[in-house]
């Protein structure tokens, strides 16, 4: 039962050993960190704990080291959450006092878990989101009747309108799904990802059956696309992105419910559909409206120097409306050279 740190890439049969082991999510898989390291090169730091060959717990860090930003340790980035679990509450609570330990040692700024709970008693998070959980337990005709009649309506549209699906992993698929990602990000005025990262996903995680690319398409092009991950019974989504340009066809519509159907028919029993900032009314009505359950996402921050949790969110100042009017190729070049920084 002593604690150790691990690098779950030194371990082949690690996610065996994740889904014989407490409630792990794909966000827990060598298959995520693999993409996290490769793209970025951070450091795999994770807190386990065995017991007869079983984990027992895991808490998964990435050591972040930037010049720009600092070090730290993030549970973990590039993830809307990522739960520790262990047996008891004096476990969860012994494993965040290791990763506090550690971190001092390391000469981190701070330690950051993105968890869907309560961390340890007396932690105060520093940032909250919400989450959306759709229950695919049920029967097909069950979960149409609990979307929302627009919902419903903009499906059948869809058809109307001739809109077809593909559902792959293909390197075709990934340039399509990259192509509006960009346009998408520009909108929102955020660069986007760097493309090598993309790359990662379809080496570590879509060749492994682990993740599907959902698109909708018309006249043979495609309007819209999405990219899901998936590990045992519980599914996500992850990136989506579309054409403007196509809209009024609701192309996502017919993504997500085309996932939905796809999730249910290979026995998956719940689909996440990522985070939400709470102040975003319109896209939090537009998961509810799924029929999804809502609950706290909440990200708590320790700070090493003062040694107390901090209730201060940590958020850079990004110049949206300036990246808006950058041309795709500039941002993609902002994203390639300071993602990592971001972490």
């Amino acid at each position: 039962m002593n604690l150790q740190r691990i690098n779950p890439l030194d371990y082949p049969d690690w996610d065996d050993l994740l889904l014989k082991s407490g409630d792990p999510s794909f966000f827990h898989t060598s298959a995520w960190a693999g993409v996290i390291v490769e793209s970025y090169g951070y450091q795999p730091v994770y807190f386990v704990r065995w017991e007869n060959a079983r984990l027992s717990s895991v808490m998964p860090f990435m050591d972040i080291a930037s010049r720009l930003t600092g070090r730290r340790g993030v549970s973990l980035p590039f993830t809307d959450y990522c739960d520790p679990f262990g047996p008891d509450k004096e476990s969860l609570r012994q494993t965040v006092q290791a990763a506090i330990d550690y971190g001092r040692r390391s000469k981190w700024d701070y330690a950051e878990w993105r968890t869907t709970g309560d961390l340890i008693q007396g932690a105060t998070p520093s940032e909250s989101y919400l989450t959306h959980d759709l229950d695919l337990g049920r029967s097909e005709p069950e979960i149409l009747s609990g979307l929302s009649e627009n919902h419903r309506r903009n499906i059948k549209k869809t058809i109307k309108d001739g809109l077809t699906t593909k559902l792959d992993r293909s390197r075709e698929s990934l340039g399509d799904f990259y192509r509006l990602h960009c346009r998408t990000r520009k909108r929102h005025g955020l660069p986007p990802q760097p493309l090598s990262f993309f790359k990662n996903i379809l080496d570590h995680v879509l060749t492994r059956d682990l993740g599907v690319i959902v698109s909708a398409l018309l006249s043979g092009k495609v309007i819209a696309s999405s990219m899901f991950f998936h590990f045992g019974p519980k599914a996500i989504f992850k990136y989506g992105a579309s054409d403007t340009g196509f809209l009024s066809h609701r192309p996502n519509n017919l993504v997500m419910w085309e996932a939905i159907k796809w999730f249910k028919g290979r026995g998956a029993k719940s689909l996440n559909l990522g985070r939400t900032e709470v102040d975003n009314q319109g896209l939090r009505r537009f998961k509810l409206s799924w029929g999804a359950s809502e609950s706290a996402l909440k990200y708590y921050r320790y700070d090493l120097k003062r040694a107390a949790f901090s209730r201060t969110p940590l958020r850079g100042d990004h110049p949206k409306k300036l990246f808006s009017k950058i041309p795709v190729g500039i941002l993609r070049l902002v994203g390639r050279l300071f993602y990592k920084h971001i972490g």
